[in-house]
């Protein structure tokens, strides 16, 4: 790897990206080779990054920049110490930073260097929170799943982890209850119009409004399909883990020949889900689960809609890249969906602010659900009637 990068290296970068870069070449040229490159991927992909993750990167480039020579010398010494090989040090790592790291990766755990590797990344970030803590959220944040849909009955034991976490209902009046939901997210997305703040992830067609990101499994068929194809070939190929891996990251909405959105950044989001993802260009449930938590990490929305519909029934790999269409399977759904709303809320736990957080999972259509947060009693049962609106409103605070 270069240590002298010069600003025409850049020159093929997006604009945002290769402004940014350009604009911090020389805290970049001052940086160990085993660190800058983390910092370049990215600023490498800035054009395609949510506000709350460019704000995040914008910080910590600030936080490097102030500090004096010597601070800094110190702050990357563990860094500094750690072996790299000639070949490591000769590669193109502007132009290849993905590419980069994933053979730094291999070379730490080769050589015995990844838990010196983890504990000065470890150390670093709780220095750098220590004087750049996250901001807290504009309104308490808010997370809701829906699941259940095709499913008439179940002996399944929903929300036994959730359940302990808050208040579980079992006489939920529920009458427009996807309506109430929906007229919330307007309502919150209206009164914090921030971009990218407030989402709708369906396994079928996500409700649309303004100020509302969504992001549909059905709508994205094209894009799915397309990609399935690609694995499939992979497949019958007998290609390698590897270079299909290489391939999906390379992989952009125009290889496709699919038509952007107009959103850039949600095109090259949504096209993640599925190059990134394992199992979400098949399995629908597999895909919202995928989502809630990628728009978690890296929008941290205000709110979070997520709504499970049916999935395929398993079958056999080949089966499943065909593009055959197949049979559902409603009660394996609802079981997958329990199971992603339960790491939905780990997600919102991540984040600023989960103190006063709140979350819904709801049986849709039943009179189930399971309310977490601020006016919810932990590890509680409730039979007695109480309507879908007034935990909403509960939450809406």
């Amino acid at each position: 790897m270069q240590r002298e990068w010069k600003a025409e290296q850049f020159a093929g970068w997006q604009p945002v990206a290769r402004q940014t870069a350009v604009e911090h070449l020389a805290l970049l040229n001052s940086l160990p080779p085993a660190f800058a490159p983390f910092l370049l991927k990215e600023i490498y992909s800035f054009d395609w990054k949510f506000p709350a993750e460019r704000d995040d990167m914008l910080a910590q480039l600030r936080y490097l920049g102030a500090l004096t020579p010597e601070e800094r010398e110190r702050e990357m010494a563990p860094f500094a110490a750690l072996k790299l090989t000639p070949e490591l040090l000769a590669f193109d790592a502007v132009n290849k930073p993905g590419e980069f790291l994933e053979k730094l990766s291999a070379n730490l755990w080769a050589t015995g260097q990844m838990d010196s590797f983890r504990k000065a990344s470890e150390e670093y970030m709780a220095h750098f929170r220590k004087t750049h803590p996250e901001p807290a959220p504009a309104t308490p944040r808010l997370a809701i799943v829906l699941m259940g849909e095709g499913v008439s009955s179940t002996d399944y034991p929903l929300f036994r982890k959730l359940r302990r976490q808050g208040t579980l209902f079992r006489n939920v009046q529920h009458g427009n209850g996807y309506k109430d939901i929906s007229d919330l997210l307007e309502r919150r997305a209206a009164s914090h119009p921030d971009g990218y703040a407030h989402w709708w992830i369906d396994g079928g067609t996500a409700a649309a409004a303004e100020k509302i990101t969504p992001v549909s499994y059905q709508a994205l068929s094209p894009m799915r399909l397309a990609l399935a194809t690609k694995i499939r070939q992979a497949f019958e190929a007998r290609m390698s883990p590897e270079t299909l891996r290489t391939i999906l990251a390379e992989t952009t909405p125009e290889t496709l020949g699919l038509h952007a959105s107009g959103d850039v950044l949600l095109d090259r989001f949504t096209l993640s889900l599925f190059t990134e993802g394992s199992g979400t260009q098949i399995y629908s449930t597999t895909f919202v689960q995928w989502a809630a938590r990628e728009v978690l990490r890296r929008a941290k929305p205000l709110t979070l809609v997520a709504r499970y519909t049916p999935r395929v029934r398993e079958s056999s790999m080949r089966e499943l890249l065909s593009g055959t269409p197949m049979g559902t399977d409603a009660a394996g759904s609802l079981i997958d969906a329990d199971m992603g709303a339960w790491y939905t809320w780990i997600g919102l736990q991540r984040l600023t602010g989960a103190d006063q957080s709140n979350f819904l999972a709801w049986f849709e259509g039943h009179a189930q659900a399971v309310a977490v947060g601020p006016a919810f009693a932990r590890a509680k049962e409730e039979a007695s009637a109480v309507t879908l609106a007034d935990l909403l409103t509960k939450m809406a605070g």
